[in-house]
């Protein structure tokens, strides 16, 4: 497996769909945009997220396990932050600020192309549908999404691009997987998927012109 430079290919490789990652690729969902200004204080805030509600909790709800659950285990492990735990699924809305315009816009674009368009997303069963609800882009995926706590399964455990592949009767080697979490990138790469990671700096509809797509 090449780590060197996974997200370029030939524009002759063939892709015929596109698998969309949502949280950092369409959305812009970030507990700062809450808790900021709940602290007040920006030391006290990442003490909190890096020591407290910590990503690996936090994937246990987009893993499957309830809202009520994940904030009860956590409050009795760190009952000194009880109202801020609380807090965390209260607000979850205001952490969701928006969706990511420019690559929402290449998203429209390819609607009326030849390719098919999926998701694959680590989001828990309890909020994702209030994205659903709320930003009108994803009907373009006409219910083509796998969500992580809806599966039991999240990225990047190789089985959740698995159940895409199944349900939907598609191949890896003819997919582009669009994700901003290298290690995701990674195995879907060593599974066999044409990959492409986004950054803050990424021009999506530049990169994928590049990778050979017509849209």
């Amino acid at each position: 497996m090449n780590t060197e430079n996974p997200t370029h290919y030939s524009a002759s490789s063939g892709i015929k769909n596109i698998i969309f990652d949502f949280g950092g690729v369409l959305m812009d969902w970030n507990p700062r945009y809450y808790f900021r200004d709940y602290f007040n204080d920006d030391e006290k805030m990442e003490f909190f997220l890096k020591n407290i509600v910590v990503d690996e909790w936090n994937a246990e709800q987009d893993r499957g396990r309830t809202l009520r659950e994940g904030t009860e285990i956590q409050v009795a492990r760190h009952p000194e932050w009880e109202k801020e735990i609380r807090a965390y699924y209260d607000n979850w809305t205001t952490m969701l600020r928006s969706d990511i315009p420019q690559n929402v816009n290449v998203l429209r674009k390819l609607e009326h192309s030849p390719y098919e368009l999926f998701g694959l997303t680590n989001w828990s069963a309890e909020t994702f549908p209030y994205a659903l609800e709320n930003y009108p882009f994803f009907e373009i995926f006409e219910g083509k999404i796998v969500v992580s706590g809806t599966e039991k399964l999240i990225k990047p455990d190789p089985k959740i691009w698995q159940v895409l592949l199944e349900r939907y009767r598609i191949k890896a080697h003819e997919s582009l997987f669009i994700d901003d979490n290298y290690n995701n990138i990674l195995i879907a790469q060593n599974m066999g998927f044409r990959v492409l990671h986004i950054t803050e700096d990424t021009d999506m509809e530049k990169e994928l012109r590049e990778l050979g797509l017509e849209f």
